[in-house]
């Protein structure tokens, strides 16, 4: 992962699917409505092999730290408990989630915009964040 996406932050700017998204994974009505109503900014860091991937949001704000490849404990957003991994493939941030659903999380960077494209069962959502200057 390059220092020109590292340190950087990305505001969202469109949203497609995530209600029907967070539906599939069982997350309750009110606490949807919520996650569909706000625009979360997402910045992610590295320092001696540890990455962090930092959510903050007028709503709730999040942290995980995560070595490439190694399974971790993980509470998400709406309070799932999951067991994520996440590894890199080029300018590709990869996670996976395991818990009573599994679902997937690409995140894609490039030096303007951060693409997230997000399955659980037939469901893929795409949240696009643009840099924030």
């Amino acid at each position: 992962m390059s220092s020109e996406i590292l340190g950087k932050r990305y505001k969202l700017f469109s949203s497609e699917n995530f209600e029907d998204f967070m539906k599939a994974l069982g997350v309750g009505m009110v606490m949807r409505k919520m996650g569909a109503s706000v625009s979360p900014t997402v910045e992610l860091t590295e320092k001696d092999g540890v990455y962090t991937l930092k959510t903050t949001s007028t709503f709730k704000n999040t942290e995980v730290k995560f070595k490439l490849g190694e399974e971790l404990d993980e509470e998400t957003v709406d309070g799932r408990k999951v067991k994520s991994v996440f590894t890199l493939e080029g300018n590709k941030l990869m996670q996976e989630q395991k818990g009573e659903k599994n679902s997937t999380i690409e995140r894609e960077f490039t030096p303007t915009e951060m693409k997230a494209i997000m399955k659980v069962d037939d469901i893929v959502c795409t949240r696009v964040y643009k840099l924030q200057e």
